[in-house]
């Protein structure tokens, strides 16, 4: 009977521990300030669906899905072919076998200047949950 409290015992205390860790990947600081991927960006039939953050996606806006930072958080995109530049917002998360680092919007993907391609090689520059002054 001893035995039984102490499996029962070790049982709950494992299981607490590995529910507490099992919190919101949202709540979680960005552990890095930079990360290299590819960049993909979103189709049209996704235009007028809700994100994972609640609002409603448009390809106009300069948004971001991205499985890697919290929802909410102010990156800068940067095309490692050609050098240009976007910040723009993250809103949604990747389907989870999706091995790129950021699907972004129509817009910031034209301005990036990967549209023809569909993919490009990135670096993602976090800047947090602050909306970065001159965007």
């Amino acid at each position: 009977m001893a035995i039984q409290k102490s499996l029962l015992i070790i049982l709950l205390w494992v299981l607490g521990a590995s529910v507490a860790r099992a919190h919101d990947t949202d709540s979680l600081p960005a552990k890095k300030k930079f990360y290299y991927g590819t960049a993909s960006y979103y189709a049209d039939k996704f235009e007028g669906r809700k994100t994972a953050s609640g609002e409603i996606f448009s390809q106009k806006k300069m948004t971001a899905a991205c499985n890697v930072l919290p929802l909410g958080t102010w990156i800068k995109v940067t095309n490692l072919r050609n050098g240009k530049s976007v910040i723009v917002k993250t809103n949604d998360r990747l389907h989870p076998r999706m091995t790129r680092i950021v699907d972004l919007s129509r817009t910031a993907a034209q301005q990036l200047g990967y549209i023809r391609s569909g993919l490009t090689r990135v670096k993602v520059e976090v800047y947090g949950k602050k909306k970065p002054k001159n965007t």
